[in-house]
């Protein structure tokens, strides 16, 4: 059996792949069988020696549509905003994000997998705490934000604005 020297181009290809199609037919609609259809000459097999399940490609792929398109990094250098507005801005920016939000809808069934939830929940805890964190210990500095729970409201924020708008879940 030949070994892929390119591994991180396959997992491209594969949420490339993944991504028209939950946009085409929707999450549920699609199959693993789709993607693999969708990428000639791949098999079912390679798809899942990158991804354990459907639910894991959609995770990638919305970390991947973050990363690309992070909010946080989009304000981090502008002295134009103080700490209140830049957290009003990045959730602006990520609400704005059309073809994010149409994904996240697209996903909002997996929310209904109680370990698809934890993973969700423990992903925000650890990646978009510390960055809501910063803008908000910005805005006490600068004197935009006024609390005495920078730590909890930094937490409340991503449960709010993922969790608590989700139809799914609330």
């Amino acid at each position: 059996m030949s070994r892929n020297k390119y591994p991180e181009q396959t997992v491209e290809r594969i949420l490339d792949a993944a991504r028209r199609l939950f946009l085409e037919k929707g999450y549920e609609a699609t199959t693993i069988q789709d993607i693999v259809d969708e990428l000639g000459g791949l098999t079912k097999g390679a798809v899942y020696h990158h991804f354990k399940s459907k639910a894991d490609i959609m995770n990638a792929l919305g970390d991947r549509l973050f990363l690309e398109r992070d909010p946080f990094l989009a304000v981090a250098g502008r002295k134009d905003l103080n700490g209140l507005e830049k957290l009003r801005e990045v959730i602006r920016l990520h609400e704005a994000d059309a073809e994010q939000q149409q994904l996240g809808r697209e996903a909002l069934p997996m929310l209904k997998n109680p370990r698809v939830l934890a993973e969700m929940l423990e992903t925000n805890r650890r990646e978009l705490t510390p960055r809501f964190l910063r803008l908000i210990e910005e805005g006490q500095r600068d004197g935009s934000i006024s609390t005495g729970y920078a730590p909890g409201l930094a937490e409340l924020i991503p449960l709010l604005t993922s969790l608590w708008l989700a139809p799914t879940v609330y």
